[in-house]
């Protein structure tokens, strides 16, 4: 062990001094990402612009979506997703965007054929729908795995089915954007899918070359893919070409994107912007801050890139 160095007064105050510079040269997002809730920033809206920020409103129930909708607009972002059609009409008078349409549910998907007619008819209504709303992305899911059905026949069935409706979407100018969940989180029916065929990113990419059509997408899930594989940035890099669509949340629990979770969202966005994605990003965080509004004013904010 070294002896113990005397700290002159000029040495501490030097360090004090660097201290402080530091502090002042980091991104007001790298900040605020660490930084306790209490130093969300009440007044904060969207600067940048670079990240088209969107919300998934189911997350922020029970909050009437108009009342959700009114704060989007303030605080800047984009666009919603993730709520009942009917709200379409006012979300578009405030001057938002409907980032992603609904379809079939992620229980009954396409590994079992018995549901390719209810899937192919959701999936179609979800077209029309979307165009309809001036949207450009439809979500679908793999299913949940099922006794008897093997991984290359669950697959094979999946296939199957996204090539009968993937001709219409491209008709339409639709985007299908297929979703990867993770079956490790069996604590909340939201937060995890115990069972989910299409877990791992890379499983859910082969199912996309085989559709082969550039109206089907990857739904890049952060929260999802940093449960079940990792390697984010990596895995954003490496299948670039294939992402449709993108949803945020703080991991392991679906909560804010604070201090309390492990992914540094500012550096994984920065780092989508650099693959060249131009599309949305939506906030799907579960919120548990006391003030919902303020959580996702901070989510805004840690997401401005």
């Amino acid at each position: 062990m070294n002896p113990p160095q005397t700290v002159s007064r000029r040495s501490a105050l030097r360090a004090a001094a660097m201290g402080a510079a530091a502090a002042a040269t980091m991104t007001p997002q790298a900040s605020l990402a660490q930084a306790p809730r209490s130093a969300a920033l009440p007044e904060f809206r969207v600067r940048n612009g670079r990240i088209r920020q969107s919300i998934m409103g189911w997350t922020f129930n029970p909050m009437p979506t108009p009342d959700l909708a009114r704060h989007c607009k303030e605080i800047g972002l984009v666009a919603m997703e993730g709520i009942d059609a009917k709200h379409y009409p006012m979300v578009r008078e405030l001057g938002l965007q409907i980032s992603l349409v609904g379809s079939h549910g992620f229980n009954k998907g396409p590994v079992n054929p018995a549901n390719h007619p209810s899937v192919l008819q959701s999936l179609r209504d979800g077209i029309d729908l979307a165009v309809q709303c001036q949207s450009k992305k439809v979500i679908t899911f793999t299913g949940m795995r099922e006794p008897g059905i093997d991984d290359a026949t669950a697959a094979r069935n999946c296939v199957e089915c996204w090539k009968q409706v993937v001709g219409y979407a491209e008709q339409k100018g639709i985007t299908i954007c297929l979703e990867h969940l993770n079956s490790r989180d069996g604590s909340h029916p939201m937060k995890g899918h115990p069972g989910y065929f299409g877990d791992h990113v890379d499983a859910c990419i082969d199912l996309i070359r085989q559709v082969g059509s550039p109206n089907f997408r990857l739904l890049f899930d952060i929260y999802h893919v940093a449960i079940m594989d990792g390697d984010v940035i990596r895995r954003l890099r490496q299948h670039k070409e294939y992402i449709g669509h993108v949803h945020t949340a703080g991991v392991p629990g679906r909560a804010e994107l604070d201090d309390t979770q492990e992914v540094n969202y500012p550096a994984v966005l920065r780092a989508l912007l650099d693959t060249g994605y131009d599309g949305f990003v939506a906030q799907e965080f579960i919120p548990t801050w006391p003030d919902k509004v303020l959580a996702l004013r901070h989510a805004a904010m840690v997401c401005d890139v």
